[in-house]
């Protein structure tokens, strides 16, 4: 006895666009798609759309016609660069999707994007299992608490070994996997999945695209390894959930209701990671993901109460709801050549209406809101109005960047921002023209406020325009948009590292700013105490003056110039990290003393420190595997010794090795040409940013030498 079901809700895309609010909160997902690069998440994403009647054609990455990556770059080469976003309906849920890049390079994206979610599909290909930039996303959704939903794609993949995937979850990322579905065949038989809790097997029809699918009986052969994953569901749900174990001690078998509810709390809490399969490529398991979206991860409601700070600092929080204030995160910025820039927000609390005037809590300032639109990739829809709980762009905003906060002016909140991670390389542009120089300038300003891990800055020694970003194809990227979408044209040079400095021990600074030039003078006294933070710690201030020697308002004067002269060091004029800096003692004049005289106070007091702190110099040290058949293993090893490298472990695949490493960026260039030359082009690697660490005696001289 079987029965066809069909997984395409064409009326979906019916809902009236003009209502305010076409489901209930709680009927709202808003989930992230990570995975690292070619696991298939676009694929996925692009499923999805077909099968919820979004889209009414299926596209396909490899042909460039996928509706999520939707610029040339991506069309190109076939990978994700920006942070897609869409919306679509299953099930009477509304579900707000972002497709997020694979590629370290575009880390970024995922950050930004995770920081907005309610919840995550984290895609791993079945014969690979958990690849670095897996580890990456992972860690990211860990920081900011996002339950999440793991799919092992790519079950019909030569190799494929849906237990192997799993097992590297568990050593890999520490996650603690329950399995949901068992595959029906494997590789090239692959035909379908049976859902572990109903005990039905779901076969797909190839004739409609894996729009319809049969739902028949266990295959008699499968039924034991069935009712074993059933119990290890059963057993893991008793660790981490008291209530569901006093349940599971009453009953000799657990009811399939108090099984999911278990589920749903379990994955909520983040004691658990669901695993689903199949392939998206191949049209199979799409629709039980989808149902696991909706059923398993959270609404906007059940994520609870908005925390933010009160502009004195004070901890507040909100309720979800649409009758709260409003309470809006700037989560992106776009330029689009249609409509202008684009700010994409999440709003947690209340309602962002067109017309009316937000307060920017980040930056202090008020802006009108011009038109709001709900987004499907690069196609948009206009809106009166984005509810609690809801993502869309804003069109009109001229402020407002990556992390800002917008809000009811009447009732002000600042919102956690979004953390933005250090540039590793560098490269110096010129202008071809004198008719690209001025198109050069506003280009790079539209692209570095679109992209916070993409700077600008001008050499003061040469005039060079030098531009950092996460890798070098990070840069080649904002090159390419910058020659297409602004044309301009411009000289290119060899990609730079991106150093930083420090102090290596403690120091106290005295910078005393004295001008007289007839009439109002300037007076700024500072006395500082320079220490090594932590590392990772970024800058740390702290105030510990007494008696009033600096007034108050003069302390952030103090900070902000410190803070300007963090950004040359003065060792090699690289951007200095890692300190702490103590205000202990300073003075003023009652008529002379200004914002601008104890900035520069608190800059000559930082150069005074710095210079006695022994400064280093401080290298990008990357993270990097490569996978090699074992022939080549040997000269791969005695190749990263020869760069610095530090051996981190190593892991026996089918056929291959794994070497992970660390090694210093500095010695990375051109290694993608000397790995295809060591390997006859069967290995590969894949390599991110992993910390900053002192540069050797040599590394630094020959920096300094260039200085």
């Amino acid at each position: 006895m079987s029965e066809q079901v069909t997984g395409k809700k064409s009326s979906a895309r019916n809902k009236a666009a003009s209502a305010l609010r076409d489901v209930a909160i709680e009927k709202v997902r808003n989930i992230g798609i990570m995975a690292h690069i070619d696991a298939g998440k676009t694929t996925v994403t692009e499923r999805v759309l077909f099968y919820t009647g979004m889209t009414h054609r299926l596209g396909e990455v490899h042909e460039g016609t996928a509706i999520m990556d939707w610029m040339e770059q991506e069309q190109e080469r076939g990978i994700t660069i920006t942070s897609a976003a869409t919306t679509c309906y299953w099930q009477e849920h509304r579900i707000n999707i972002i497709d997020t890049p694979g590629h370290v390079d575009f880390t970024m994206e995922v950050e930004r994007s995770l920081r907005v979610l309610d919840g995550g599909v984290v895609v791993f290909c079945a014969v690979a299992g958990v690849q670095p930039q897996s580890e990456t996303v992972w860690r990211q959704a860990d920081k900011y608490g996002v339950p999440r939903i793991a799919f092992i794609n790519k079950m019909d993949r030569t190799g494929a070994n849906f237990d192997y995937a799993v097992t590297t979850m568990r050593n890999r990322l520490g996650a603690n996997p329950v399995v949901l579905h068992v595959p029906i065949g494997s590789e090239s038989d692959f035909i379908g999945v049976i859902d572990v809790i109903t005990r039905r097997a779901y076969i797909w029809d190839n004739d409609t695209l894996g729009a319809a699918y049969n739902v028949v009986e266990v295959p008699s052969e499968l039924k034991e390894l069935v009712e074993r994953r059933r119990l290890e569901i059963v057993d893991t749900l008793s660790d981490v959930d008291e209530e569901f174990l006093t349940l599971a001690l009453e009953l000799e078998e657990v009811p399939e209701a108090p099984l999911r509810d278990a589920l749903r709390r379990a994955t909520w809490s983040q004691k658990i990671t669901p695993v689903l399969c199949g392939s998206a490529f191949k049209n199979k398991g799409v629709q039980l993901l989808l149902d696991a979206v909706v059923e398993l991860l959270p609404s906007p409601a059940d994520r609870g109460l908005v925390s933010g700070t009160s502009p004195d600092g004070e901890p507040m929080m909100r309720e979800p709801t649409d009758e709260e204030p409003l309470s809006a995160l700037a989560f992106k910025i776009m330029t689009d050549p249609y409509v202008g820039q684009l700010t994409f927000v999440r709003v947690y609390s209340g309602i962002l209406r067109t017309g009316e005037t937000v307060f920017n809590s980040t930056r202090n300032k008020s802006e009108r809101i011009g038109r709001l639109l709900r987004i499907h990739a690069n196609k948009r829809d206009e809106v009166p109005a984005i509810v609690a709980g809801n993502i869309g762009a804003v069109v009109g905003l001229r402020l407002a960047a990556t992390g800002d906060t917008l809000c009811d002016g009447k009732n002000p909140i600042l919102l956690e921002s979004v953390d933005i991670p250090e540039t590793v390389i560098s490269v110096a542009v010129e202008p071809k023209t004198q008719a690209d120089t001025e198109k050069m300038g506003i280009a790079l300003g539209k692209l570095a406020m679109e992209d916070p891990t993409f700077r600008v800055h001008t050499d003061t020694e040469t005039g060079q325009t030098i531009l950092s970003g996460m890798g070098e194809l990070h840069l080649e990227i904002i090159i390419d948009r910058m020659t297409r979408e602004f044309n301009v044209q411009a000289v290119v040079g060899r990609p730079q590292v991106s150093y930083r400095e420090t102090i290596s021990k403690a120091s106290n600074g005295d910078g005393r700013f004295v001008r007289q030039t007839g009439g109002r003078g300037q007076f700024g006294h500072a006395i500082i105490r320079l220490e090594p933070g932590e590392k990772g710690s970024g800058y740390v201030f702290e105030n510990k003056t007494v008696g009033g020697v600096i007034p108050k308002e003069y302390i952030s004067s103090v900070d902000k110039g410190i803070k300007e002269a963090l950004t040359r060091g003065i060792l090699a004029g690289y951007p200095v990290v890692d300190v702490i800096v103590t205000l202990l003692d300073g003075s003023y004049h009652e008529v002379d003393s200004s914002d601008m005289a104890f900035q520069i106070a608190g800059s000559m007091a930082f150069q005074d420190a710095a210079a006695k702190g022994d400064p280093i110099l401080l290298e990008p040290i990357m993270d990097v595997e490569v996978v090699t058949p074992e022939d080549y293993m040997g000269d791969v090893l005695g190749d990263i010794h020869t760069r610095r490298g530090k051996i981190g472990g190593m892991e026996n695949r089918p056929g291959v090795q794994v070497i992970r490493s660390q090694i210093p960026l500095a010695t990375m260039f051109g290694y993608a040409t000397q790995l295809r030359s060591l390997s006859q082009g069967r290995a590969t690697y894949t390599m991110q940013f992993a910390h900053y660490a002192p540069a050797p005696a040599k590394t630094t001289e020959e920096v300094l030498k260039k200085v």
